[in-house]
């Protein structure tokens, strides 16, 4: 639980310049804002080789993590507190046994340790930012007890800005604080309250990053699939079978593959009536079929692999030509699969959109507003299918707002999507209305 697990280049880059630049101490003791005691003790310690600083840590840790702490909540010059949190990573670097060394400082100050960290985490310098989180992810790891709410939540809004950051070290570092965090019921619980956090992972895996990071944010995805509520909840409102499906299906690395299949896996078995629709509309039957006959060096991959499936074959050899169609509906994802240019499947099943009042056809009509073009333009096709193929269909559709939707993409900046919405206008101009 060392700093190691948080790590970074720019990180250890940084802190390798701050280690030899001066800091005021002797100005700071002169303005009152350090005792001479304090002065005494920082001097031992400043800018001197780890051998010397690590003896003095060995006999005097308690006295050195209560003073780093204490001059970082009363010093607020940037590079003073670049200094200080360099200090407290370094004497944390391979020393788990020390950690209790900074968690007891609460019981000189109940401000201590966490709220000096937090404040800093509200700088505007990234190293001391990126710093803090990585100290604060070391010391929060390692409570043997659930966190408590007013550590956890500030800390979690930072990363949530952190991971949606424009800098690359900021979001290395967040997703880095959330895998470890997310080991924890109650953190996984806590990330899953704050939607910017999951929208800025989903936002890292859209932009196609490198195999170690796309591992990491998948892992945090995994880690949060445990969670019954989560895995009910994370595809509907993230939209993430079809983009780790994506992301599986160009993976270089086994590890990636894992992982995702892993987290697949967790979906199934947790929540399959939320789940199993998205997976087979994202087509990963055929080619969880092709994994399935893939060599894998590691046999647990082969046994999720199998797990997933087993479990989608059973789903899709039950399913009607209507159930994949509704399935379709349920991912909130259309593509052009055969079901919606077959004239023989809307003249069977257009009626059978009315089941549970309009259930489906609400669904399809929800679609309208998507921001996906393929799906808008299958969607308002759909519209058109059920209309010429219901014979009250022009008034059901009007009624439901769809009527002024399809006119309304009739100027969509995407053509496929402005043909279609032509053809379903047309439609529904064409058809006389008829009492529903």
């Amino acid at each position: 639980m060392s700093a190691s697990l948080v790590s970074n280049a720019y990180l250890d880059e940084h802190s390798a310049k701050i280690r030899s630049k001066p800091v005021p101490w002797e100005g700071y003791q002169r303005a009152g804002l350090v005792t001479t005691e304090e002065l005494g003790l920082i001097k031992k310690v400043d800018r001197q080789p780890r051998a010397k600083t690590e003896s003095i840590l060995v006999s005097d840790g308690q006295t050195y993590a209560l003073l780093y702490l204490r001059l970082l909540k009363k010093l607020q010059r940037v590079d003073t507190m670049q200094c200080l949190l360099v200090l407290i990573a370094d004497a944390l670097l391979d020393h788990d046994e020390r950690i209790p060394l900074f968690t007891r400082t609460v019981q000189s100050d109940p401000d201590l340790p966490h709220a000096p960290l937090l404040r800093a985490l509200e700088t505007q310098d990234e190293f001391v930012q990126v710093k803090s989180a990585q100290i604060l992810t070391i010391l929060l790891s390692a409570e043997s007890t659930p966190l408590q709410h007013h550590h956890l939540q500030p800390f979690l809004r930072a990363l949530a800005t952190l991971v949606q950051s424009t800098s690359a070290n900021k979001r290395d570092v967040a997703v880095q604080c959330l895998e470890a965090l997310l080991a924890r019921p109650e953190c996984r619980k806590a990330v899953w309250a704050i939607p910017g956090i999951i929208a800025g992972l989903v936002e890292i895996l859209r932009h196609k990053p490198g195999p170690q990071m796309c591992y990491q944010v998948i892992f945090c995805l995994w880690l949060l699939s445990f969670e019954q509520d989560i895995a009910e909840q994370i595809n509907k409102k993230f939209d993430i079978i079809p983009l780790l499906t994506s992301v599986a299906e160009e993976a270089a690395k086994e590890k990636v593959t894992r992982v995702i299949i892993a987290t697949f896996r967790n979906l199934v078995t947790k929540a399959p009536s939320a789940n199993l629709p998205a997976m087979l509309v994202s087509e990963l039957l055929p080619f969880t079929k092709n994994l399935a006959a893939a060599k894998w060096s590691d046999e647990d991959i082969l046994e999720d692999i199998q797990f997933v499936r087993d479990e989608l074959e059973r789903n899709f050899a039950s399913l009607t030509t209507y159930d994949v169609y509704t399935s379709e509906l349920a991912s909130n994802h259309l593509t052009w699969t055969p079901v919606h240019e077959s004239e023989e499947f809307w003249r069977e099943n257009a009626h059978r959109l009315h089941e549970r009042d309009y259930a489906q056809l609400k669904a399809l009509i929800q679609l309208l507003d998507s921001s996906d073009p393929v799906t808008l333009a299958v969607a308002v096709h759909d519209v058109g299918q059920y209309v010429k193929h219901c014979e009250r269909g022009k008034k059901v559709v009007t009624d439901l707002g769809a009527k002024a939707r399809a006119m309304e993409l009739m100027t969509h900046s995407d053509p496929d999507v402005r043909y279609h919405a032509l053809l379903a206008v047309q439609e529904l101009v064409s058809h006389p209305w008829t009492a529903a």
